[in-house]
């Protein structure tokens, strides 16, 4: 089996150029993991410990090594992952570069669907589309489910590792970007391996299930206070066949789930997700300190 660095040649020679991009997008975005938010934290904390003591000389160098190394961890993960396909990079950098926090809710107030909730930094990282490539190879997975499609990186992530034959249904509640998506896919090697279904999850979700349909592999990043009920539709209405593996983005959301003060809703939704998962013996799970936390779970029992 071809990797994905032999399967696009040209994706090596733009890892340099690609290192050089994300690098000057982290600049420009905000910290939204915990050792990202970690880093901010020791930073300013250095900076002012250099304007209040005399000892700060000695203080501020053990911050800056614990800044770098805390910062240091995230990108150096990056780099060692295999290269990005060359559409999956051009999307990424669309993504980064684009403004989606607009105000602008074509929903209706529907506050899972409008743009006025929607960021760049929603994206999944470059080592966590390889992470889902590599998972799809090694499971053999054909049938694919994206819950929260977002700009498409997931979903054509994804696409692009899938055998011939292979499928991804990609769940996105808000149109415009839906149709953003569908633009890159359609110029996009695997593009033509994703249906996109427009709408609120939740609704798809019970859709599919009332249809029958079963995935061998889903990949969860949408509305947190949603995971519980995308979770129960996956399990309980049997959307993830036995033996099917279960992937679910930012179940460390920026520490708040283990964090002793108060939580977002976001942050107290993922910390009893995370419950409802450890509590369930019918699927078993490990999560993976990989950005924002990305949960591992395999449905029990044998494939049918």
């Amino acid at each position: 089996m071809k990797t994905l660095a032999e399967e696009h040649p040209e994706a090596a020679s733009s890892a340099a150029g690609s290192a050089a991009t994300d690098g000057a997008a982290a600049n420009r975005l905000r910290a939204v993991t915990p050792l990202g938010i970690a880093a901010d934290r020791l930073r300013e904390l250095a900076a002012q410990l250099e304007q209040a003591t005399t000892s700060a000389p000695t203080a501020s160098g053990l911050l800056e090594e614990a800044i770098k190394l805390v910062e240091g961890f995230e990108r150096y993960t990056e780099q060692c992952a295999t290269p990005l396909s060359p559409s999956l990079q051009q999307l990424r950098e669309e993504t980064l570069a684009g403004v989606w926090n607009t105000g602008d809710d074509d929903t209706g107030g529907d506050d899972t669907g409008g743009l006025d909730t929607l960021e760049s930094e929603m994206l999944s990282g470059a080592a966590e589309a390889t992470l889902l490539q590599m998972l799809i190879r090694i499971t053999a997975s054909r049938r694919v489910l994206d819950i929260g499609m977002f700009t498409g990186f997931s979903s054509l992530a994804m696409a692009q590792a899938l055998p011939v034959g292979g499928a991804v249904v990609a769940c996105e509640a808000n149109a415009r970007i839906a149709a953003f998506a569908q633009q890159r896919f359609d110029r996009a090697p695997g593009g033509d391996r994703i249906q996109v279904c427009i709408g609120p999850a939740a609704e798809t979700l019970a859709r599919l299930r009332d249809a029958g349909d079963r995935f061998d592999l889903a990949f969860l990043d949408a509305d947190k206070p949603g995971y519980a009920e995308y979770y129960r539709l996956l399990i309980d209405g049997a959307l993830l066949r036995p033996g099917g593996l279960l992937l679910v983005d930012n179940t460390l959301l920026q520490g708040e789930p283990y964090d002793a003060r108060p939580a977002s809703a976001g942050g107290d939704a993922v910390r009893q997700f995370n419950r409802l998962v450890l509590e369930d013996d019918r699927v078993e799970q490990v999560l993976l300190p990989l950005r924002d936390g990305v949960t591992l779970i395999r449905r029990n029992g044998q494939p049918c």
